[in-house]
């Protein structure tokens, strides 16, 4: 019984291979993302928006909606999270201000 434990360890410690079926899944393209919460669900809507350099005059179509449990949620945020981390170590930091990523013509400089 004395090896147990340490089975149970070895055991946590291996990455378990989930297999998934994609033969049925869509793609879409999202710029736009909104979160709503109830005490049970989140509820996730994609959508694309045409004028993403304004506040759009016209309504964002949804075209995708993802229904969650907070338990779901948290395990998304985490792997969400890591892969962002990974992403800006290989290629920097990602600035999310639109304002601050583009410049304007006048102060590029000239060549």
């Amino acid at each position: 019984m004395a090896d147990a434990p340490e089975q149970d360890t070895q055991a946590a410690s291996q990455q378990v291979q989930i297999v998934t079926d994609t033969t049925k899944a869509t793609e879409c393209y999202t710029n736009f993302c909104r979160v709503i919460g109830t005490p049970e669900e989140l509820v996730v809507d994609f959508g694309l928006n045409t004028q993403p350099n304004r506040i759009p005059t016209e309504p964002i179509q949804i075209s995708q909606r993802v229904i969650m449990n907070f338990y779901t949620a948290k395990r998304l945020l985490i792997a969400l999270q890591q892969t962002v981390m990974h992403h800006e170590a290989v290629f920097g930091v990602l600035e999310t201000d639109f304002r601050r990523r583009v410049q304007p013509q006048a102060q590029q400089p000239q060549q």
